[in-house]
C-alpha cells in the first residue's frame, strides 16, 4: 500500500479560483467533491485553496498528503445501493492565516479568485466588536473575510471586475443574509482605520461583491474508524484523511440581489454537471420543505419508533407497521403544508425515504430525541397549524408523535427494559416531571400544551387550538394502556 500524495497518486494542477474556509468534513465531501465533479464534466477548471479558519486545524494533515483524499459516499440511489471511493484532487494547497497571515493576504491580490466558501459552524457566523482590521488575524470569521476583501479592493484600486461570489455552507436560515450583515458591521467598525477608504470600499463591497444565501444537505459522518483497513485496500493508498458521506447532496443558492440568476449558474455551472444543485431568488420554500419533510418526520418517528421497541432509522421506516406510519406522516400530513410543486415535494420525500432507509448507515433513534419539545415547535408545529387551516381537522400522526414525546419524557423503561433517557433543558424537564407527578394524561397534555413561555412562545398557548387538548391526551392514554404499536395500528387502520 502505497503513502498518498503527488507523487503516488495523479493530481490535476488547475487555477486557483476559489477560498475555501474550513478544512472539515463536511466541505470535502460535499463543496470540494461539487467542484471536483464540475471540473470533470464542465469547462470550469478551478481549484481550492483551504484557509483553516481557527488556530488549530487539520491543514498539515492534508498538505501532508497535498491535499489528496478519498470521499467513500454509500447509500440508496433510485433503490440500488451505492458505495463508491473517488480520488478528490480539486484541493490546491492550504493556508494557516494564523502561522502566516502574509501568505493569507496574498489571496486577495490573486486576479482568478472569484468565489468564497465556507463552513464555520453555525456560531461561525457572529459580530465580534473585538476584532480589528490590523489583527494578524482577526478571530471571527467574518471579519477574516472583510479583512480580505478590503485587500482586494486596495489591491486592484476598487476594479468592480474583481468582486467576489461568497457562499456560505453554515447550518443557520439565511445565512448569506447574516453574513452580509455582519460584514457591513465591520465596515462601520473598521472607519477609522480604512480612513478615506471607508466608503469607496463599502459601495465596492455592495455593488462588486455578492453574498448568497445557501442551504446545504448532505450527512457526512466523517472518518470511516470501522471500516478505513478495508477502505485503504480498496483505494490502495494510506490515506489518512478518507470522508464518509452519503450519497444523497443538495445543494440551493439563493442569488445575492444585485446577481442575475443566469450569471450565476454561468459562472457556477453545478447544474450543467449533472448535480443536484438548485438556483433561486428564494430558498426560503426549500429550507422549509427540508425543516419539514427531512426535520420534521425524524422529530415524529424517532420517539414513536423508540418506544414501540425499535433502535434504528431504518428499521423503523421498514417495519411493517411503524413504516407505513411514518409515510403517512410524511405524505399524507407534512407534505401538503408546503407550498412547492406537488411533485417536487414528492420526489424530495421519496428521497428523504430513501436516506433514511440508508443500509450502511446505523442511525440510533435516540441520538434523535435531544431537545424533542423545542424541536418539534420549529419542526412539526407549523405543519400541524397549516395543515388544520387546509384540512379543517388535527392531523392524528403529528398529534400521535408529540404525545410519543411526552411518553419519552416520563423516563422510566421501554418494555424490554431499554432505559428511557429524555435529555432537554432542565425547566422543561421539571415541568414534564411535575405534570406526570399528578398520573393524569389530561393534565399531562393540558401542561405541555400551555408552556407557551417555555416551548411554544410566538404561538402561543396550544390549548386554543380546537380539539388538541383532548386528542393528545386520548393518545398518551392509549400509549399507557395499549402500547406503543397498538396505538399506532389503530390510527393507520
Amino acid at each position: 500500500m502505497y503513502p498518498l500524495n503527488s507523487t503516488t497518486a495523479t493530481k490535476t494542477q488547475r487555477p486557483v479560483r476559489i477560498i475555501q474556509f474550513g478544512e472539515g468534513n463536511f466541505l470535502r465531501a460535499f463543496v470540494d467533491w461539487i467542484v471536483w465533479q464540475m471540473d470533470r464534466r464542465t469547462d470550469f477548471d478551478a481549484s481550492v485553496v483551504i484557509v483553516q479558519p481557527i488556530a488549530h486545524g487539520m491543514t498539515e494533515q492534508l498538505e501532508a498528503q497535498n491535499c489528496l483524499y478519498h470521499v467513500n459516499l454509500q447509500g440508496l440511489v433510485d433503490g440500488q445501493p451505492v458505495n463508491s471511493l473517488e480520488l478528490i484532487d480539486s484541493v490546491s494547497r492550504t493556508v494557516n492565516p494564523y502561522a502566516d497571515h502574509t501568505a493569507f493576504l496574498a489571496l486577495a491580490e490573486q486576479p482568478d479568485i472569484r468565489f468564497v466558501v465556507s463552513n464555520t459552524t453555525e456560531a461561525g457566523i457572529a459580530f465580534d466588536p473585538t476584532c480589528r482590521l490590523s489583527d494578524a488575524p482577526p478571530a471571527s470569521y467574518p471579519a477574516k473575510l472583510t479583512q480580505l476583501l478590503y485587500h482586494r479592493f486596495r489591491a486592484f484600486g476598487g476594479d468592480a471586475q474583481r468582486g467576489l461570489i461568497i457562499l456560505p455552507c453554515e447550518l443557520i436560515f439565511q445565512n448569506g443574509h447574516h453574513l452580509a450583515d455582519c460584514i457591513r458591521s465591520y465596515i462601520d467598525l473598521w472607519q477609522d482605520e480604512m480612513g478615506t477608504d471607508s466608503e469607496p470600499f463599502r459601495q465596492w463591497f455592495e455593488q462588486a461583491c455578492y453574498v448568497c444565501t445557501t442551504l446545504v444537505d448532505r450527512i457526512v459522518p466523517g472518518f470511516p474508524r470501522r471500516d478505513i483497513d478495508a477502505i485503504q485496500q480498496r483505494a490502495g493508498f494510506a490515506d489518512q484523511m478518507v470522508v464518509q458521506a452519503e450519497a444523497f447532496h443538495l445543494w440551493v443558492i439563493e442569488a445575492a440581489p444585485n446577481l442575475p440568476l443566469e450569471q450565476l449558474a454561468r459562472e457556477f455551472p453545478a447544474d450543467k454537471a449533472g448535480l443536484h444543485v438548485v438556483f433561486t431568488r428564494d430558498e426560503s420554500p426549500y429550507h422549509e420543505r427540508k425543516v419539514t419533510l427531512l426535520n420534521g418526520p425524524h422529530t415524529i418517528l424517532s420517539p414513536v419508533a423508540f418506544l414501540a421497541g425499535l433502535n434504528i432509522v431504518r428499521d423503523a421506516c421498514q417495519h411493517e407497521t411503524i413504516g407505513p406510519f411514518v409515510r403517512r406522516v410524511m405524505y399524507e400530513e407534512l407534505l401538503p403544508t408546503l407550498n412547492l410543486p406537488e411533485d417536487e415535494l414528492r420526489r424530495f420525500a421519496d428521497d428523504v425515504m430513501e436516506r433514511f432507509c440508508n443500509p450502511f448507515v446505523d442511525h440510533q433513534l435516540t441520538s434523535i430525541m435531544l431537545n424533542s419539545l423545542p424541536k418539534f415547535q420549529t419542526r412539526d408545529l407549523p405543519g400541524l397549524k397549516t395543515y388544520i387551516e387546509r384540512r379543517g381537522c388535527l392531523p392524528q400522526g403529528i398529534v400521535l408523535g408529540l404525545a410519543a414525546i411526552c411518553i419519552y419524557y416520563r423516563g422510566g423503561q421501554r418494555a424490554d427494559g431499554t432505559a428511557i433517557q429524555p435529555n432537554d433543558d432542565p425547566r422543561i424537564m421539571q415541568l414534564l416531571t411535575d405534570l406526570w407527578a399528578t398520573g393524569d394524561a389530561h393534565r399531562v397534555a393540558e401542561g405541555v400544551l400551555a408552556a407557551k413561555e417555555l416551548i411554544w412562545h410566538e404561538y402561543g398557548d396550544l390549548n386554543a387550538i380546537p380539539g388538541l387538548t383532548d386528542l393528545l391526551a386520548r393518545d398518551i392514554q392509549c400509549i399507557l394502556d395499549h402500547g406503543m404499536m397498538e396505538t399506532v395500528k389503530r390510527i393507520i387502520a
